[in-house]
Parts: C-alpha cells; sequence; structure tokens
C-alpha cells in the first residue's frame, strides 16, 4: 500500500492501528517517490525462557550414578 506524506499525517495514528494489525506494510511517498516505510514491529522477546525448553531432553540413565567407564587418557 502506498500513500502520499499529506494523507499519511492526516491519517497516521489510522494507519498505525492498520498496521499493526493486519501486518502489511504502507510505504509513504513525497511527490510520487518512497520517502518511508511503516512497518509493524514483531514482537522480539516471545515470553519467558523459563520452561522453554520442557519436555525436550531425553535421559536414558541414572545422571547422578558414577560411570564406570576406563579411559585411555595415559597412553
Amino acid at each position: 500500500m502506498q500513500i502520499a506524506a499529506g494523507k499519511f499525517k492526516a491519517t497516521c495514528l489510522k494507519l498505525m492501528e492498520e498496521v499493526s494489525k493486519s501486518h502489511e506494510a504502507v510505504v509513504i511517498t513525497k511527490r510520487g517517490k518512497p520517502i518511508a516505510r511503516l512497518l509493524a514491529i514483531e514482537e522480539e522477546n516471545p515470553g519467558s525462557l523459563f520452561g522453554f525448553l520442557k519436555d525436550s531432553v531425553i535421559s536414558e540413565k541414572d545422571i547422578v550414578e558414577p560411570i564406570e567407564e576406563v579411559w585411555n587418557a595415559n597412553r
């Protein structure tokens, strides 16, 4: 969608609300040339990271039990 700068100035608040809802960009023109673009801001922080990885880890063994494995580090 394109709109002339003068018309944008008169309907700025209404256009901001429309862009916020529709997420469609509005190009603002001056004398027919694009000079600015009005975009909706996408939420950068989708929420708390607490619990983000819930149910994504699979434990096959006891993670507290010592490992009975001989390493070949001294060879």
